[in-house]
């Protein structure tokens, strides 16, 4: 995967399958479903009970039509009331690699299966059965992945060129007459052979289509956040397969869930560095990040006010004008013995800055203070203005990215005031109390809750690797496919 720069579209997230060896014992066609990581390297699998009923609602695929044995008439049938048992199977050699231009191409060679049936022979009055083993050795099976995307943004897959083959295929007969039988193997074991080859790709094209793309189905394209955020995770486009990975665009923009806006933000260039140690990479750039801040900003999660009874019992100064007297007298002459209510917002949405290993945001707070009258109404007498830099720690786990916020020191400045000048940064120590122990646990306690990554269902990451870099995260891990 080699460096470069690209202009992503709005909110882009950047998902890249690498060509790293795998690491986990999942690439294999287990019935009619495909399950594999995204890897180059070949690798061994062998098939466990838990993957075979499936073959048994597919045996009538592989039942072989009447035919006859050498110099008589069709006798020998499959009876449908029996079914195939697949006894053993292993993939020893499978790998899967993209093509440029179109998608994947699945390999898989040297293969091995055993299966176990039963077989019914009809001839006027004379009926016999049995069973047998059959074992078939040297499979060898090349399907090409075609990957697309609908107007809805979910991705597609089809099934564009497939080819297989058998070395060998070895046919046990027993029961009524299997010695019998047993004479003329190399015709029963060229039919199996042949059969067998016949359905395979056509078994193939069956499961892509009717397995392997409603699970590309489960990508998430929209994901709820909480009761008015969610994110927006369809692809902008289809699936990008160069020789070494394959790409795949998400919109990856935060979206409210009740009155959806146009975004005015701009993705940025993100310059990407060159790995090839993890399966799969996830770049995700600001936008996400800030489209987010736009939301909750629009929803006033960012807004908060402090009265007295908020404020600790050994506090210095209390929210109320006597206890301004000594530096607002103004303040407690015009409103004696009444109540304050300082009510803060944030005039613009926080946006969040990457720079290489480090994540920062300089919110700006203002904060206005209000006399509560007697008659229940408020009267404003001064507004300040709080100015923090906080760093910001992001961290993902096998399926989502959550974050932390630690505090930086807070400067307060009058802004406005009808009561007279005073010294604001007074009340400093009363705003970092209120900032760090209620505004700062309200904050973290969201991030934490994190937000999904685009995954298909029962995928989750392991060995998980985090980079800062200008304008974006870039996320490193392994895959693995967790069956039911």
């Amino acid at each position: 995967m080699s460096t470069d720069l690209l202009r992503m579209p709005p909110g882009v997230v950047r998902f890249m399958v690498s060509d790293a060896d795998c690491k986990t014992a999942g690439n294999c066609i287990s019935s009619s479903r495909f399950y594999f990581p995204f890897c180059g390297k070949e690798t061994r699998t062998v098939l466990t009970p838990s993957v075979w009923p499936r073959w048994h609602e597919e045996c009538n695929v592989l039942s072989m039509d009447t035919w006859s044995l050498p110099g008589t008439q069709p006798v020998l049938t499959w009876s449908r009331s029996c079914c195939l048992n697949i006894h053993s199977c292993e993939l020893r050699h499978s790998a899967l690699r993209p093509v440029p231009g179109q998608g994947l191409s699945l390999s898989i060679s040297d293969s091995f299966i055993r299966v176990q049936g039963r077989w019914k022979v009809r001839k006027s009055f004379l009926k016999l059965q049995g069973s047998f083993d059959v074992s078939v050795k040297g499979i060898s099976i090349s399907v090409n992945l075609l990957l697309g995307s609908e107007s809805s943004g979910r991705p597609t897959v089809t099934a564009s060129s497939c080819s297989s083959n058998i070395d060998d295929v070895e046919v046990d007969m027993s029961g009524d007459l299997g010695w019998l039988l047993n004479l003329f193997h190399n015709q029963i074991e060229s039919k199996f052979q042949k059969v067998l080859k016949s359905r395979i790709c056509e078994m193939i094209q069956k499961s892509v289509s009717s397995d392997l793309q409603p699970y590309l189905q489960t990508l998430p394209v929209t994901t709820e956040i909480d009761s008015f955020a969610g994110i927006d995770y369809s692809l902008v486009e289809a699936p990008r397969a160069t020789a070494q990975m394959l790409e795949v665009m998400f919109k990856g923009e935060i979206f409210h869930r009740n009155h959806r806006s146009p975004v005015t933000l701009l993705a940025p260039v993100m310059s990407l560095p060159e790995e090839h140690n993890k399966m799969v990479y996830f770049a995700l750039s600001d936008y996400v990040f800030n489209t987010a801040s736009l939301v909750y900003h629009k929803e006033g999660y960012l807004n908060f006010s402090i009265t007295d009874d908020m404020i600790p019992p050994d506090s210095n100064i209390r929210l109320t004008t006597k206890s301004f007297r000594p530096f607002v007298p103004r303040l407690a002459r015009l409103y004696p013995n009444m109540n304050l209510e300082l009510q803060g917002s944030v005039p613009s949405a926080p946006l969040l800055n990457f720079s290489p290993g480090n994540l920062s945001v300089d919110p700006f707070m203002e904060i206005d203070a209000f006399v509560l009258l007697p008659s229940s109404s408020k009267e404003p007498v001064f507004r300040l203005s709080v100015a923090t830099n906080v760093s910001a720690i992001l961290t993902f786990n096998t399926s989502k990215i959550t974050g932390f916020l630690k505090p930086g020191k807070v400067k307060v400045e009058l802004k406005e005031s009808k009561v007279g000048l005073f010294n604001a940064e007074l009340l400093e120590a009363l705003l970092n109390y209120y900032i760090l122990n209620t505004l700062y646990p309200k904050f973290n306690d969201k991030l934490a809750e994190g937000f999904p990554l685009p995954l298909l269902k029962r995928v989750q990451l392991y060995d998980l690797g985090l980079q800062i870099h200008k304008d974006f995260l870039f996320l490193g891990a392994n895959v693995q496919y967790m069956r039911v």
